[in-house]
């Protein structure tokens, strides 16, 4: 039985029992905090103003009218915790015309073959380890994004429909639905960008499907029994502004700091206030020759209280590279989720395929 997955499992279902204790947690959805696309990663998600690719769909739908290309299809695949949580991306983005763009994204965060110890011991009282089975903790999203260019010249609007499912083995599931919007704007090498995420609060309606056996163990085990209920996750606005620099015809420079603004009272973040916490990152990509890029950036800038008692400010560095050849393109990203005592560095991978239509 491997003790590191069943102790996540437990803290999944901590986690999913625990946000009910308040109507508006701080903390909801949060798989959709984590980021798409080892480009973005790598640049510590300062992304909204730059991004104009396939991952737009998460990042800012407004930047899916970057993409050159008729179709473009993207992926990514990171895993945390030593393998043990798994994170997948798929996107495809369909040019309608020169002024708009569709575009679908799928993401699922999941822990799988988690032992489920609830029947280990028998009627009689006697532990049979093939009483185990096993179940998964998964997150899924769907979201199905629409840009459009409008008519002052250099702005761009785009909006999100998502769609999330949420499941704990056959425990618990939920269905939430939400919206999302977000434009851009450029002016001569300046690009700024503002994404609302779950504009008017994206709502999960939980259901649980608990047996007698399994109400008794949680009852012996001095453990609530969770009831339906509503989960609410509240708007999130993201602020960017990028500057495009050129040194010569071959390097390309762009770098870009993003405000992460929540509005649900102070968060561990560098500017921590009631009710607006704000959250900075700052990213870069260094370009030669729309061949190879180089990317870093930091984030995830907070206050950590040592063991000592002391306070100390400590930031997330994360760096990258990126190859494209023709239609394709393959990224990295190395990126630290948390203090390398507690969490070790995660890969990040993702690939990219512009598809051009044929000549007549």
């Amino acid at each position: 039985m491997n003790l590191k997955k069943h102790i996540l499992a437990l803290a999944a279902l901590s986690i999913t029992l625990g946000v009910f204790a308040q109507s508006t947690p701080k903390y909801s959805n949060e798989f959709l905090a984590i980021g798409v696309g080892a480009r973005a990663l790598g640049m510590s998600n300062a992304y909204v103003s730059s991004v104009n690719d396939v991952t737009s769909g998460y990042w800012n739908p407004a930047g899916l009218l970057g993409i050159e290309s008729d179709l473009q299809v993207g992926a990514m695949h990171s895993e945390y915790f030593a393998g043990i949580a798994k994170y997948d991306y798929a996107g495809i983005a369909k040019r309608i015309d020169s002024s708009s763009t569709l575009a679908v994204s799928f993401i699922r965060f999941g822990i799988d073959d988690i032992p489920n110890t609830i029947e280990l011991i028998d009627p009689a009282g006697n532990i049979d380890y093939n009483r185990i089975t096993s179940f998964s903790v998964a997150d899924y999203a769907f979201i199905f994004s629409y840009a459009k260019r409008l008519k002052i010249p250099g702005l761009r609007f785009g909006a999100n429909f998502k769609v999330i499912h949420r499941t704990v083995g056959d425990f618990a599931k939920a269905w939430g639905f939400g919206l999302d919007a977000g434009i851009q704007y450029n002016r001569d090498k300046w690009r700024f960008a503002a994404m609302a995420r779950d504009l008017t609060s994206t709502f999960n309606a939980w259901s649980y499907t608990l047996d007698e056996r399994t109400i008794e163990v949680f009852q012996q085990t001095g453990n609530d029994i969770p009831v339906n209920a509503l989960e609410v996750t509240l708007p999130r606005l993201l602020l960017g502004v990028a500057r495009e620099f050129n040194f010569g015809k071959e390097i390309n420079l762009i770098t870009e700091l993003d405000l992460d603004a929540t509005f649900d009272g102070k968060r561990n973040v560098l500017i921590s206030a009631d009710p607006v916490s704000i959250d900075p990152h700052f990213g870069l990509e260094i370009g030669y020759g729309g061949f190879i890029f180089v990317r870093a950036g930091v984030g995830n800038i907070q206050y950590v209280t040592e063991v000592s008692g002391k306070e100390v400010l400590t930031v997330q560095p994360n760096i990258g590279i990126g190859l494209k050849i023709k239609g394709i393109t393959i990224d990295y990203a190395l990126t630290d989720i948390g203090d390398q005592s507690v969490a070790l560095y995660s890969n990040v991978f993702s690939l990219k395929f512009d598809i051009f239509k044929k000549n007549s």
